[in-house]
């Protein structure tokens, strides 16, 4: 179980250089989804340690890319931020394609039935709590018009 922590734990720090902050974050979601795990029952330790470091994976893209910041749009770009280097540190293809799920859907209702995903969303919501009811970096997200997560806007023509 723990030998996949050092090299995710690796991937962490080098996607988010000096924010201390972010770095801190996924590590306590990681230690509160491994306590909430303990009781939960049927999770895939590797899925969620990799899930639990990396949900937010997205955030630096996000804002380079679309010039803002939420948790939706970390959603959308999260994935594909993850994938590439996972399958660089040799994590199994199959573990890979859930984690991206799951980083996918962190902040919206899960359409998956399996345990990993229910397990982060509370333990990020209770970091979250933590911290003040405030994601970490608040103080630098910049939130999304409804444009930027693929939403129209009322301005905008279907």
């Amino acid at each position: 179980m723990d030998t996949c922590k050092a090299p995710i734990t690796r991937l962490l720090i080098d996607t988010f250089g000096e924010d201390h902050r972010r770095i801190h974050h996924a590590l306590d979601v990681l230690k509160h989804a491994e306590r909430i795990a303990e009781t939960a029952g049927n999770c895939d330790a590797e899925v969620l340690i990799a899930s639990a470091l990396l949900h937010d994976i997205g955030f630096k893209q996000s804002e380079a890319e679309l010039g803002c910041n939420d948790g939706h749009t970390r959603e959308k770009v999260g994935p594909p931020v993850a994938e590439k280097p996972l399958a660089g540190i040799g994590f199994p293809p199959k573990k890979t394609k859930k984690v991206c799920e799951i980083i996918g859907s962190h902040h919206s209702p899960s359409r998956y039935d399996y345990a990993e995903p229910a397990v982060l969303m509370q333990a990020d919501a209770a970091v979250n709590r933590n911290e003040g009811g405030r994601p970490a970096g608040r103080e630098r997200r910049i939130l999304c018009p409804a444009h930027a997560r693929g939403k129209q806007t009322p301005e905008e023509p279907s």
